[in-house]
């Protein structure tokens, strides 16, 4: 076993064992303190341009699988896990997690104490970071580490997005096949600002003929495809550097067609009515996080993978806020007034996670039902 490194901004060193791609690999270090779904995690493309600390150790131990996907690929900068993945041990275990990383090129450390890292970032917030192999070029990682330009004002969206339009026919997974609905009545354009599958195979589930759309596509665009709702996806980076998509959005808005934007899409309807966001400490990053209903009082427990929020004072009157995180009392939820247009900081979707907030595609599917019933009178 090849020794890795693992330095943090703040000059702390930590030896372990290299258990993926040999590269030595920078980024923003975050904590996840999910206790499943490490694969969905590792194949989110929102996790761009970080490295994911999993605060739950026995990560690798259920394998790996094809339907578990998020993605095509792996956008992550490197992992950093407490014990050495084991032999995987799962009815839908087709390869084992280690094979996985160097076949993906995921830089990976383990054998830390992943619990005092997580502490620390706590402590002192997301910090620049990097995993190395090779103990003589600490002081040359250290140098880099002080250039590296990390997360604030990087814009990252279009660097996951798809180059072309497509449409998506997955259905989500079922242990036993269950039949859907094949009569697609409704039109949902989908931009990919870094989209996860799940969000795409719920929508298609739920009878919506599926189009996904690349970042930098234009509202005239959109609207010559003459969709009955416009989604707007979860995705990295900072939000206020996507410009094309706030320009193009802010156009929408006049479109009344049914908008429903997930984590970075929720961020981007907010920066397009005028309010401002702004970095967290250490975000939130986990599959147990509570969230309350404002109007019902419903506490729902909800997956969240996010390093910047809305600010509340900046927020126009003419949203209003609909859901909010009791871990620190944020904006988790917001709703226009008078148009159909709303929006939600976590993953009603999950994977991983609960699906406590998963109501809310019902909510976007009546909004579409809603308008077309409206232009037929």
């Amino acid at each position: 076993m090849q020794q890795a490194i693992l330095i943090l901004e703040n000059e702390e060193i930590f030896y372990g064992i290299s258990v993926g791609y040999k590269a030595d690999s920078y980024g923003e270090i975050v904590f996840n303190t999910s206790m499943t779904g490490y694969q969905e995690v590792v194949t989110d493309p929102s996790y761009k341009n970080q490295i994911i600390t999993f605060t739950y150790p026995h990560i690798g131990n259920v394998g790996i699988n094809k339907e578990d996907e998020e993605s095509n690929s792996s956008y992550v900068s490197g992992l950093v896990l407490s014990e050495i993945p084991t032999k995987p041990s799962n009815w839908r275990s087709k390869t084992d997690f280690s094979k996985y990383l160097k076949k993906k090129k995921i830089v990976c450390i383990a054998d830390l104490d992943t619990r005092h890292i997580a502490s620390m970032i706590r402590n002192n917030g997301a910090m620049k970071a990097c995993i190395i192999h090779n103990e003589k070029d600490i002081n040359k990682a250290k140098k880099e580490l002080i250039n590296y330009s990390g997360i604030i004002g990087s814009e990252l969206a279009s660097k996951v997005s798809s180059k072309k339009k497509y449409s998506f026919t997955e259905n989500t997974f079922q242990y036993k096949k269950e039949n859907h609905s094949s009569s697609k009545q409704l039109k949902v354009i989908a931009y990919d600002f870094g989209v996860k599958k799940n969000i795409l195979r719920i929508l298609n589930s739920m009878g919506c003929e599926v189009q996904v759309v690349p970042a930098k596509t234009s509202a005239d665009d959109i609207l010559s495809l003459k969709p009955n709702g416009i989604f707007l996806s979860n995705g990295p980076g900072d939000p206020e550097p996507c410009e094309f998509a706030i320009s193009s959005i802010k156009d929408l808005f006049n479109s009344n067609i049914p908008i429903f934007g997930i984590c970075l899409g929720h961020q981007l309807i907010s920066l397009a009515s005028g309010a401002k966001t702004e970095k967290m400490k250490y975000g939130h990053h986990g599959a147990n996080h509570p969230v309350i209903d404002i109007k019902t009082g419903k506490v729902m427990i909800t997956s969240q993978n996010h390093g910047f929020v809305v600010e509340e004072k900046s927020l126009p009157k003419t949203f209003m806020v609909t859901h909010r995180s009791l871990f620190d009392n944020t904006i988790q939820g917001i709703k226009h007034k008078k148009l159909p247009i709303f929006s939600f900081q976590g993953h009603p979707e999950a994977c991983p996670g609960p699906q406590d907030v998963n109501h809310l595609f019902e909510v976007f599917i009546n909004f579409m039902k809603k308008n077309i019933n409206a232009k037929k009178k």
